[in-house]
């Protein structure tokens, strides 16, 4: 584990006329930078430094804190303190298996219950991401993805399934670029996306399941591949 004791400055101070609770603004700024990769794995977190950096006491720190170790993303370690999760490739398949069924039940829930103006949503959506790849933009093309996926889990009309697929997707969000630029993966997942938008449109519950069933897992074994692949990726060698 590493030490952050001489950390650089990760987070900009609390903007305090925000509506949200404070508790809940330093949750998000903490899960943003740990998504994002400003704080990598094993790299030890320190209240105060934060609190001083946020501008805010330690209390909503330690709350956020401890919250992200339920979630997975910060690890507890007896009289030594609180660092980000490292992940293993067991980390990984569990995760997507659990994405996978998710995926494919909101996926169908989706093609019954969509609107015709989500389904429009959808399929601007769907043009964004395709000029996105075209012009190899990479930031957005993650950010038009992840855009494309909200409107098919709104379209579930199930909020109980929409916070646990935004949970499982944000615990491996900091490795989509991997990937995501695998070879041949952006037209597959654009093809894969194409197809999700057929299925949903054409109210083909079953097959939209299967689609985005086999869509999760494509991109797990992206992400597998990538780590096997590149030694650069820090995970636990553990499956």
């Amino acid at each position: 584990m590493k030490g952050c004791e001489d950390m650089e400055k990760r987070f900009s101070p609390v903007q305090l006329e925000n509506y949200k609770p404070l508790r809940e603004i330093v949750l998000e700024a903490l899960k943003d930078a740990i998504v994002n990769g400003k704080l990598k794995p094993g790299e030890r977190l320190m209240e105060q430094q934060v609190a001083e950096e946020l501008g805010v006491s330690r209390t909503p720190v330690r709350e956020a804190i401890r919250k992200l170790e339920i979630e997975g993303f910060i690890i507890m370690i007896p009289r030594k303190g609180a660092y980000v999760s490292d992940i293993s490739l067991k980390d990984i398949a569990q995760v997507f298996e659990v994405r996978a069924a998710m995926e494919a039940l909101a996926a169908g829930l989706a093609a019954q219950r969509i609107a015709d103006d989500q389904m429009e949503k959808l399929e601007r959506k769907l043009v964004e991401v395709k000029n996105a790849v075209d012009n190899s933009d990479l930031d957005n093309i993650i950010h038009f993805d992840t855009d494309f996926h909200e409107i098919i889990y709104d379209a579930s009309r199930n909020d109980r399934l929409v916070q646990i697929l935004n949970n499982l997707r944000e615990q491996i969000q900091r490795y989509r670029t991997a990937s995501l630029a695998s070879p041949g993966r952006l037209k597959d997942t654009l093809r894969e996306h194409q197809e999700l938008v057929d299925a949903i449109s054409t109210r083909n519950v079953a097959l939209a399941q299967k689609v985005a069933k086999e869509h999760i897992e494509n991109a797990e074994n992206s992400i597998l591949e990538a780590f096997k692949e590149k030694s650069y990726f820090p995970f636990k060698d553990e499956i």
